[in-house]
């Protein structure tokens, strides 16, 4: 499936253009699962400036999405309409400096847990067993291991649907369990952290720790998007999935993990209809058995092939 190009029609509307804008850009292999149409527009902004810039000349009525490393996604086979917006090279620094931790919103969270861990910070080290980047754990206030982002967060740096620049504190994100309450449209640009001063030693363990116990319980060398829903209260998402009969579920291409089953993967010809029918087969086996409820923590977004 293919799009119309409006890419020339845009690029008329904003002559200082910096980043690159290209047409129906296929997306499935910027995702984990490997699966998804493509976006109408692909931009990739040269800079924060760029990208405010971009955002104040677009169209209001056009549709703007922003993805990051594609771990935590599904692109839905017919693709992405409007523009879809990927931070790369602009937004991909870190640095250290005391017990805080500055970087980019395309940074990966392993080398945030890394750049901490360099400079003997501890209380970071849980972004090791986080599977993606800055800007989606900023917006889902990701976490794994016994800690969440919302208890590092020092500040956010973003950009708003009309172009503004804006910095949120800790208090502002309103953060609770995998969410953050800034509107959807405002795309995350660089965050603060703070962790405390620790030994790099016990640090390195620790981390050393995380992705061992990553690797014996989560299929991470397969094609896959992370936990797939959120723990509901009192409750485990795998433990009431086993429960429903639904480890080693097959539906088309995909299925649910043997390892854990709160993951699903594409075995390899899997299309993203079959991975998120999966999943609301899994939520409706899951609420027939026990009564509750499942909620996608995965990111679904496009529209059907």
């Amino acid at each position: 499936m293919t799009f119309p190009d409006i890419v020339p029609k845009l690029k008329a509307l904003m002559p200082r253009l910096a980043g690159r804008l290209v047409a129906n850009q296929p997306l499935a292999d910027v995702t984990w699962f490997r699966v998804g149409g493509p976006a109408q527009v692909l931009f990739m902004p040269d800079s924060e400036d760029d990208l405010a810039y971009v955002l104040g000349k677009l169209p209001s009525d056009l549709p703007v999405q922003a993805i990051g490393l594609g771990s935590n996604l599904i692109v839905r086979d017919g693709g992405v309409p409007g523009v879809t917006i990927r931070l790369g090279r602009g937004f991909n620094e870190v640095s250290a400096e005391g017990t805080r931790v500055l970087a980019g919103a395309a940074v990966p969270d392993v080398k945030v847990a890394r750049a901490a861990a360099d400079a003997g910070i501890a209380g970071l080290s849980f972004y090791r067993g986080v599977p993606g980047a800055v800007g989606g754990a900023l917006r889902m206030n990701a976490g794994a291991y016994g800690g969440e982002t919302k208890d590092v967060l020092v500040l956010a740096n973003a950009v708003t649907r009309g172009g503004d620049l804006r910095t949120f504190t800790n208090a502002e994100m309103g953060f609770s369990y995998r969410h953050s309450g800034v509107p959807d449209d405002v795309i995350f640009t660089s965050a603060l952290f703070e962790g405390k001063a620790g030994d790099k030693a016990v640090i390195a363990a620790e981390m050393d720790k995380i992705t061992e116990a990553r690797e014996a319980t989560q299929p991470i060398k397969s094609r896959t998007g992370g936990s797939t829903f959120k723990n509901p209260p009192g409750h485990k998402a795998w433990q009431l999935i086993d429960a429903a009969g639904c480890r080693g579920l097959v539906v088309g291409g995909a299925q649910v993990s043997e390892l854990h089953c709160n993951f699903l993967i594409n075995r390899g010809a899997a299309t993203a209809a079959d991975i998120e029918t999966l999943g609301e087969t899994v939520r409706e086996r899951v609420k027939a058995q026990s009564g509750i409820t499942l909620e996608w923590e995965i990111k679904r977004i496009g529209v059907a092939g």
